[in-house]
């Protein structure tokens, strides 16, 4: 089954730190712009959501069509939003929990300044990874 899904990380000054498009369905010419339009018009959404409740997890905040967009929020407010088709929460929330550990073994390594894109590789490689495992 072709899935579609676009994922970022957004700091807490709501710039995007690490983009990537993690489905196996067939990309229109302008998919990549609107998932990004679609993820980043969630963000308010968001930022209600996030003072409201102390889940970290919250799953189905906006739809567009049939895609779905799912969040985890992390302690310091950092964002990883998931554009999706899938019905697969389970999935969806280990795939967060994973990526979210990945993505404090960026934040540990001393040379990666906070807030700052997030180019390497290998962390490139393990999301897509991820993806493919839970997605």
């Amino acid at each position: 089954m072709a899935t579609t899904a676009s994922f970022i990380i957004v700091s807490r000054n709501d710039i995007p730190i690490y983009e990537a498009e993690v489905g196996s369905a067939t990309k229109r010419e302008d998919a990549a712009q609107l998932h990004q339009f679609v993820l980043h018009a969630a963000l308010d959404i968001v930022q209600d959501l996030a003072w409201t409740t102390s889940a970290m997890f919250l799953k189905n905040i906006d739809r567009f069509n049939d895609l779905v967009v799912s969040v985890y929020v992390t302690a310091g407010h950092t964002r990883l939003m998931l554009l999706h088709d899938s019905r697969n929460d389970d999935g969806i929330k280990s795939f967060f929990q994973e990526v979210h550990e990945l993505y404090i073994k960026v934040l540990l390594n001393p040379l990666y300044l906070p807030g700052a894109r997030i180019a390497s590789s290998h962390f490139d490689t393990k999301v897509r990874a991820l993806a493919r495992k839970y997605l």
